[in-house]
């Protein structure tokens, strides 16, 4: 995101805190990552879509003490929570969870040298973007909406597109290691982390685009 020049990011007070919560949003999720879940029935690997409620909840509440050296990164991560678990917000079994994140997105908005809950909102939208931009290329994702973050994204090949052009018609240049294995079943999860711990890396390569539409 370091060429990224809409929405004011260049010149903002809060960019390097934009920049942290961007890059460190998930780490709540590194422990259920590294012991990796198998699902009974079928032995797949479950991604993190598809892990119980419970544990979501439980990785998703980690992390954010990890930013509280940086107070308006840690109310930015907290914010992400509340954004992409909206759709359980009339859940009863997720209202703790909703009541923990939205008193940890305040708190720590409140001790902040930076902005006002207006400007978190605004802020987020950047991170998000990262967020959606990451998960489109590792995953080879669907097509995202303007609608969730202000900007559409699209992967064509290994070329990620995103309207409007954040980067002033410039090109980036985007790489990321990952461990490739076949499709299998496991029948613990102890076995997969052994297939995955001696799987080759793989270096995935792509560019990203800004595009008028």
């Amino acid at each position: 995101m370091l060429t990224w020049q809409l929405d004011h990011f260049a010149e903002s007070p809060r960019r390097a805190s934009i920049l942290r919560a961007t890059e460190q949003h998930d780490d709540g999720w590194a422990e259920v990552d590294e012991a990796l879940v198998v699902d009974e029935a079928s032995g797949r690997l479950l991604d993190f879509i598809e892990l119980p409620d419970g544990l979501k909840r439980e990785a998703s509440s980690r992390g954010i003490e990890g930013l509280s050296s940086d107070p308006y990164a840690a109310a930015l991560v907290a914010q992400h929570r509340l954004h992409v678990y909206r759709r359980y917000a009339e859940h009863a079994e997720w209202s703790a969870f909703f009541a923990e994140m939205t008193s940890a997105r305040d708190s720590y908005l409140g001790v902040s040298e930076h902005g006002s809950l207006d400007d978190l909102v605004r802020d987020y939208r950047l991170v998000r973007a990262g967020d959606l931009a990451s998960l489109t290329f590792c995953n080879n994702g669907t097509e995202v909406t303007a609608e969730e973050c202000g900007y559409a994204m699209r992967l064509q090949g290994t070329t990620l597109f995103i309207a409007p052009d954040p980067f002033g018609g410039r090109t980036v240049e985007i790489e990321i290691d990952a461990r490739e294995i076949g499709s299998q079943s496991f029948s613990s999860a102890a076995g997969a982390r052994h297939v995955v711990a001696s799987a080759p890396i793989v270096r995935l390569r792509g560019l990203v685009k800004g595009t008028a539409n």
